[in-house]
């Protein structure tokens, strides 16, 4: 009798979630977000329907199955910055570097799936929470850094503006894709838009240094 490493399990849990992820996918793309139901994900990937919730506890996640790394990004970047480098120093250098690698997560997820975003209020309404997940966590990060003494609006406040500022960048990135401009044009276009906003955030907040420090 053969017995399964734990290593070996989680490869397969791995697997198993992946090929949900990829039918469901090319299920919505082709018929719809609204359309597509759990019943037919499950049989295109041939699991059970619970075997599909069980890894997707929500619809809205096989659709948008970075949500766990997107809501986690902002603050993951302000807890792990160099000793002396600010919020939006920390913030600048990785939305570059997601402008650079043209990653999903900043928004480059091609035209099909953008249009499927737009079309579904559902996605539409999710993808707004999730925003808001991530000013939040953000916040926590920013109040966890902060000296004692700081006014407890302050970290809020600076979330909610980085925050924003990270909201309009991946929109911009959306509208671009929408319009049919190449990840490489969308790049471009954006770097410079993004400089500017990076500046505005930098000259406002780390004027009161306790925001964003």
């Amino acid at each position: 009798m053969s017995i399964e490493t734990p290593g070996l399990r989680e490869s397969k849990k791995q697997e198993t979630r992946q090929l949900i992820s990829d039918h469901a996918t090319r299920l919505f793309l082709e018929h719809g977000f609204e359309e597509t139901t759990i019943a037919e994900i499950a049989t295109a990937a041939r699991v059970a329907k619970k075997t599909v919730t069980n890894y997707f506890p929500r619809k809205e996640d096989l659709a948008l199955d970075h949500h766990e790394e997107f809501t986690a990004s902002l603050a993951r970047a302000v807890t792990d910055r160099a000793d002396g480098e600010s919020a939006v120093a920390a913030l600048r250098r990785e939305f570059n570097a997601a402008l650079d690698e043209r990653d999903p997560v900043a928004g480059f997820a091609g035209p099909d799936f953008a249009r499927m975003i737009a079309d579904s209020p559902t996605l539409t309404a999710r993808l707004r929470d999730l925003h808001d997940q991530r000013e939040e966590a953000l916040a926590a990060a920013l109040a966890a850094a902060s000296p004692a003494a700081t006014p407890a609006i302050a970290p809020r406040a600076a979330a909610a503006l980085l925050a924003a500022a990270h909201r309009l960048l991946f929109r911009r990135i959306q509208e671009l894709t929408l319009a049919g401009h190449p990840n490489d044009r969308i790049a471009a276009t954006l770097a410079p838009e993004a400089a500017h906003a990076f500046d505005l955030l930098d000259a406002s907040l780390n004027a009161s240094p306790d925001t964003a420090q």
